[in-house]
């Protein structure tokens, strides 16, 4: 009987990790996403900039 106690332990501690593992990895994809379309924009907005610096240098 103590092992089978034991074993249900482990299997309830496997379970628990692995949703924690699944929340963290998650957690971080939304992280790196959300950052990433902040950088697009910035880098959006320089690329815009350096094109009409050279329409202003062109004419």
């Amino acid at each position: 009987m103590v092992r089978k106690h034991a074993g249900d332990y482990h299997q309830r501690m496997n379970s628990t990790s692995r949703r924690l593992a699944l929340v963290l990895l998650t957690a971080a994809f939304f992280a790196l996403i959300t950052t990433g379309c902040q950088t697009s924009k910035g880098f959006g907005k320089d690329v815009e900039k350096l094109g009409d610096n050279i329409q202003k240098k062109a004419s």
